[in-house]
């Protein structure tokens, strides 16, 4: 009987255990331990160290830190340890928690036993890991060959039958792999070659083999599986599987005499004493954190109900949730009458998006979600279009040079020997004088139009398709996208201008931009989605349907798109379909926009520890100096999501720390709109935390390392040094301060909600596996329960909650005494 069904089963149920990456051209940060999200978080580190060796809790010196930083209140400190059953000094309870950790890392190392009495067994021991590095050193070589994504100048010969049959045809002219085992012979489909490997072994352990052998190169597996379930373009040209890649892994290990024995550890994973520890810390310091944030919160809420309507602003600006957009809508509200937003930024519209002169279509929607819609671009303006296509084509022609140079050593001594001084002197300009580079490089590209510019794009309904995806949209669904906008914001007035802003970052050289570009866009831009929602929203047909639901919106409202540069902090509008009538408005908008820039920028500049400096010339310098490792701070420090009125926020500093999702309960009856933000952009925001906190508290493992001795491979993923795994994760100067001293606090998202508690409640009850992630101690929910006086309630779990008074996450001189209602 075949026992193919079995295997493929079997190996999708291993697979769980590492999370899919993303190519590095399209970078997403998600929960490197997804897989193990249905475990509880002290046991899901621990089976994850098993697997792939990585740390789960921050170090006893990051906790001192905190300490020492005041990021961690003693009294609460105090009791996190009580309730774990530890008591005493703090700070000897960190040396107790260093010492096991070092005590841990010499066990790994085999050095804690008599070096004479085992000498044979680390002989052999040595020489499996030699055999192994060496197979995995061929399979890492194959794997770079054919998971290429269009920068390598000679492919791997047949990608187009599937990887296990290009490596089996060139496995036979490979000398490096012994004519040994079931690679002497590969049989003719991977199940066979798995077969093969696995006569050894009985069923039930092959799961744990499964397990082991697809985390022992957790980066490669995990494009593997990104790639394999995304079902792109190139999974289409140069299809892989994990049955494939275990194929070839298999067979390797084979043919070097590697035991494939699976360890007997047990599926229910024991925390040892020193995580135990370490959950005490980290959860004292999350609730610092939370309690700081919820009494602010609950501050505003009690105030909210005292404040009169402030009227019509001049103009409203939709950002994305993203931490980087708090820092900027402070001070675009500080600049005049403006009424800032916050939502997902794809804007709603889960599409497939196609530039005029792109080469390939880009998701532009999370991860979470499939494409529905195809979005292109058609030239409207034929003079522009001519400016624009010879222009860039001037462009092209320099990308070309700089790719060959960066490709080929050889070819860029040449060219620089036949290039001479100016050559020269633009080397030395892009590293000495970027931002004079910069100036330049604005002025070339105000030269060359955008493609918004010149360009409209396809929005309505074609009745034709792109692939499996139909172009454009229907009247039914455009009203929809505006409708559910407006309602998950909570909007009940408009301003003569509405801008959707989306966000992009701007570097010269960095393998993780895409990392810096809207995660909510698959790593993409967002001014296209902003685009569309826009024109979306000025649709005459779909402002008659609006008015039919009850969303009124005024003759004289414009919607426009536009596009902030989280880098510069620069806000480009696309303003070309503004009326004359608006032309005052615009203007003064801008004007603005250019203040808050300025402000903006020195905050961030203050946290790249930069004084004396011109905030918006050093943002600028940053962005175009190739030799800048770190260009901006991303999404690090990020720690809360707050979802509520913007007027619940609109008075705090909150530092960047808080993804801002608007959200008015008194608009929401039914709670629908609260439904789609906890189970859409409150997962998403889990991931980002979780790559972020896993990614600083064990980079060598969850990370990438630095940026300086990173090297690219194959436009998918980077190396730390010439070969072997990808790393998984983001890099040190993304996450910190310097050696020793992160920059971003490693802590578990908390989440903020302002509505009934009954109401969040209805919402997880129907949805287990958001609701699993808060039992599981993935992230913190607190709710701000506006018809109960603002009071906080903190979930405990399996839908119970508590007064945060009664955790201490409120201190007791603004803590209210619970009622009845409750229990």
């Amino acid at each position: 009987m075949s026992t193919e069904p079995t295997i493929h089963d079997r190996i999708d149920e291993a697979a769980a255990v590492v999370g899919g990456l993303w190519p590095i051209h399209s970078f997403v940060t998600a929960n490197p331990l997804s897989g193990f999200e249905d475990r509880p978080f002290d046991e899901a580190v621990g089976r994850a160290a098993d697997l792939l060796g990585g740390r789960g809790y921050p170090s006893a010196e990051t906790f001192r830190g905190a300490m020492e930083h005041g990021q961690i209140d003693p009294e609460i400190l105090e009791s996190k340890l009580a309730e774990a059953g530890y008591e005493g000094d703090p700070e000897l309870l960190l040396d107790r928690m260093a010492e096991a950790a070092d005590a841990d890392t010499l066990a790994a190392d085999g050095d804690t036993v008599d070096a004479d009495e085992h000498a044979a067994d680390d002989d052999a021991a040595g020489d499996a890991r030699t055999a192994r590095d060496r197979a995995e050193q061929i399979l890492c070589k194959w794997l770079s060959a054919f998971l290429d994504e269009g920068s390598a100048h000679w492919s791997m010969p047949n990608r187009e039958a599937g990887f296990y049959t290009a490596f089996r045809e060139v496995a036979r002219h490979d000398t490096e792999i012994p004519d040994e085992g079931v690679a002497a012979d590969l049989p003719e489909t991977p199940t066979e070659a798995i077969e093969a490997a696995l006569e050894p072994y009985t069923e039930d352990r092959w799961v744990r083999i499964f397990e082991e052998q697809l985390a022992a190169l957790p980066g490669w597996t995990g494009l593997i599986k990104q790639r394999a379930e995304d079902e792109g373009a190139w999974q289409s040209a140069c299809p892989i599987t994990l049955a494939g890649y275990l194929a070839a892994r298999l067979a390797l290990l084979d043919a070097f005499g590697v035991d494939i024995e699976p360890s007997t550890t047990p599926d229910g994973v024991e925390v040892d004493a020193g995580d135990e520890l370490a959950e005490a810390f980290l959860s004292a310091w999350e609730a610092s954190y939370r309690t700081e944030l919820v009494e602010r919160v609950a501050a505003e809420g009690r105030s909210l109900d005292r404040r009169d309507s402030s009227g019509r602003p001049d103009a409203q600006l939709v950002f994305c949730i993203d931490t980087r957009s708090e820092v900027v809508r402070r001070h675009i509200e500080a600049a005049g009458d403006y009424e800032t937003h916050g939502y997902a930024g794809f804007f709603g519209i889960p599409m497939e998006y196609r530039g005029y002169d792109a080469d390939v279509s880009v998701d532009a929607c999370p991860p979470i979600l499939e494409p529905e819609h195809h979005i292109t671009e058609v030239p409207t303006d034929r003079d522009t279009q001519a400016r624009h296509d010879r222009l860039s084509g001037v462009r092209e022609v320099v990308d070309e040079v700089i790719e060959t140079l960066e490709a080929n050593a050889a070819t860029a001594y040449g060219y620089v020997e036949t290039a001479g001084s100016g050559y020269g002197l633009a080397v030395a300009a892009r590293t000495l004088l970027p931002g004079r580079v910069h100036d330049l490089l604005d002025v070339a590209d105000d030269a060359v139009p955008d493609d918004h510019e010149f360009c409209d794009q396809i929005v309505r309904h074609q009745h034709e398709y792109a692939g499996d995806l139909p172009v454009g949209l229907t009247t039914e669904e455009r009203v929809e996208y505006a409708a559910t906008a407006f309602e998950l914001m909570g909007w009940e007035e408009f301003g003569r201008l509405v801008v959707f802003a989306g966000h992009a970052s701007e570097t010269a050289n960095n393998p993780y931009d895409s990392s810096l570009d809207c995660g909510a866009c698959a790593g993409n831009p967002g001014g296209p989605n902003a685009r569309v929602l826009a024109a979306i929203c000025n649709d005459e047909t779909v402002r008659e349907r609006l008015r039919d639901r009850g969303i009124d919106v005024p003759e004289d409202t414009v919607f426009l798109a536009g596009q902030h540069n989280t880098t510069t902090d620069e806000i480009e509008l696309y303003d070309g379909h503004v009326p004359e009538s608006h032309a005052e408005d615009l203007t003064r908008l801008r004007a603005d926009l250019e203040t808050a820039r300025a402000d903006a920028t020195a905050e961030r500049a203050a946290d790249m520890g930069v004084e004396g400096a011109s905030s918006v010339r050093e943002t600028e310098r940053r962005a175009a100096d190739w030799a800048e490792t770190r260009p901006e701070w991303g999404l690090a420090g990020n720690a809360a999501f707050v979802v509520g009125p913007r007027a619940l926020t609109a008075d705090l500093d909150l530092d960047g720390r808080s993804f801002l999702h608007s959200y008015d309960w008194s608009t929401d009856p039914a709670g629908d709109a609260l439904e789609a933000i906890l189970t859409g952009p409150m997962v998403v925001t889990q991931w980002i935390n979780s790559q972020y906190y896993f990614s600083t508290v064990d980079n060598s493992v969850y990370g990438s390392g630095s940026k300086v001795t990173q090297n690219p491979v194959g436009n998918v993923g980077v190396h730390q040094g010439n070969g072997g795994d990808l790393m998984t994760g983001l890099p040190l100067q993304s996450l910190m301060a310097a050696d020793g001293e992160p920059y971003h606090q490693p802590l578990r998202l908390s989440t903020v909600v302002h509505a009934p508690v009954d109401r969040v409640t209805d919402v997880l009850a129907d949805h287990g596996a958001v609701t699993d992630l808060l039992d599981n101690d993935w992230l913190s929910l607190t709710v701000v329960d506006p018809t109960r006086d603002h009071r906080a309630f903190r979930y405990e779990r399996d839908l119970n909650w508590t007064p945060a008074s009664e955790v201490g996450e409120v201190r007791p001189s603004t803590a209210t005494a619970p009622t009845a209602a409750d229990d």
